[in-house]
């Protein structure tokens, strides 16, 4: 048997979106991207959202609208994907790594707190894997020095940090429509916030900082606009958007199958030592967008990368999230942080291996991946 690190689920009702919106006359900056952000919005209790063509656009847009200057500085936790520094990079700031939590993996308090100066001017929050962070301490923290919470919400679409979404939190949410998250527009994301301000900023600056588009000018029957900012071709297409609209619909279904497969690693892994299941934290869902595990290699006789290729060679498709950011040689070089300076997530790193799960996988798939485990150790 072989088994897939990811399958994306596409039905036949996504397929028809795709189609119908290839056949309308507005392929792009029309009345399905209208539609996706309504829906979304709605569906994660904030005011606003906007559509962009990546996650990756989300983050840099909400940073531009938070009116960074060169030299302030941004709160990042060091275990994410290279886009969340990136992002403040793109805005000519300083991205302040900082250590996560050991058991969750999401962004250290205590951390920041550390981290803070006069010149930061927002944290970046990520829920790793689909659990949200802990946001009250983060928000609290916040509060306290008058700084902006940014939501990176890609792993984390339909968790709950108590009675609220992921997303609808902090200052703004930033999401991700990647084919492996837990909807898909193949590439794409969200902007979200319950700032008017805000929302007016990132949707001038999504489009070239144009004051009117191409649907708003042919509506008024005048061709004029200006440009009033520096802004991007950040639009997410029709067809994109149509997708979304479909998979929006069942985010739920995918969510519940999401959760039933990591329980069901959960209970087969529980008789297997050296093998730590992903720690739940209270007062929050988890969707499980990854479910990592980690390997201990005291006690498994193995290291985590000598069990990722001997399941690579039983036909696992297998990942690792993440390295640190400051073990690799971009930030390396410009940020210089040294080797041992985030205990936690270097420590996390050489342990986490992420698993096969999807909307679609199997039992027999998980019992595949879950028997070979036991095989090698």
């Amino acid at each position: 048997m072989k088994v897939a690190f990811y399958a994306p689920w596409v039905t036949e009702e996504d397929k028809n979106s795709v189609v119908e919106a290839l056949n309308s006359r507005w392929l792009t900056g029309g009345p399905k991207a209208a539609e996706f952000e309504k829906s979304f919005a709605d569906f994660l209790g904030t005011k606003y959202a906007v559509s962009v063509n990546s996650g990756t656009a989300a983050l840099h847009l909400a940073l531009r609208t938070l009116n960074l200057k060169p030299g302030d500085e941004v709160i990042v936790p060091v275990f994410t994907f290279a886009a969340t520094a990136n992002a403040v990079l793109f805005c000519r700031a300083h991205p302040i790594f900082v250590d996560i939590d050991p058991k969750t993996f999401n962004i250290s308090p205590e951390s920041v707190v550390n981290k803070l100066t006069k010149r930061t001017k927002a944290i970046i929050v990520v829920h790793y894997a689909g659990q949200p962070a802990d946001m009250k301490e983060i928000i609290e923290i916040a509060e306290d020095h008058k700084l902006h919470v940014i939501e990176d919400c890609a792993h984390s679409l339909g968790a709950r940090y108590r009675e609220n979404k992921t997303g609808s939190l902090g200052t703004i949410g930033c999401f991700s429509f990647y084919p492996t998250k837990i909807i898909t527009t193949l590439e794409g994301g969200m902007f979200t916030t319950n700032y008017g301000l805000i929302v007016n900023k990132a949707k001038l600056m999504r489009e070239h900082g144009m004051t009117r588009g191409a649907q708003e000018r042919e509506k008024r029957a005048e061709w004029y606009y200006d440009i009033t900012d520096l802004g991007y071709n950040y639009r997410l297409n029709e067809v994109q958007a149509a997708l979304g609209i479909s998979q929006l619909k069942r985010v739920d279904e995918g969510i519940k199958r999401r959760v039933e497969a990591a329980q069901y690693y959960t209970r087969k892994l529980s008789e297997v030592e050296g093998i730590v299941t992903p720690y739940k934290a209270e007062n929050r869902t988890h969707v499980y967008h990854l479910y990592v595990v980690r390997v201990l290699e005291e006690k498994c006789g193995m290291s985590r990368d000598e069990l990722f290729s001997k399941l690579s060679n039983k036909g696992i498709g297998l990942s690792v999230h993440y390295t640190p950011l400051h073990l690799m040689t971009f930030y390396k070089k410009i940020l210089r942080y040294s080797t041992k300076s985030f205990p936690n997530a270097e420590e996390a790193y050489k342990e986490v291996l992420s698993l096969p799960l999807f909307p679609t996988v199997s039992r027999d798939q998980i019992d595949y991946v879950v028997d070979s485990i036991k095989d090698c150790i």
